[in-house]
């Protein structure tokens, strides 16, 4: 599902940001570019970012 149309960015492609090592909304903005024109994606860009974290915490506690 496309998050940020000014950019063509997926929810996917936050997925991948954050696989790759993006921690925060702030390292996937700097990753993808996402927010930066008109700013409408960021609230639903927040939620699947920290939905995302939130899992990979979950399987690393799963884990351990």
């Amino acid at each position: 599902m496309y998050v940020c149309l000014c950019r063509g960015i997926t929810d996917q492609d936050i997925k991948d940001a954050i696989a790759n090592g993006a921690e925060s909304y702030r390292d996937v903005r700097e990753m993808l570019d996402l927010g930066t024109c008109c700013g409408r994606c960021a609230p639903e860009a927040r939620m699947i970012i920290s939905d995302e974290i939130s899992q990979i915490a979950a399987r690393l506690a799963v884990a351990a």
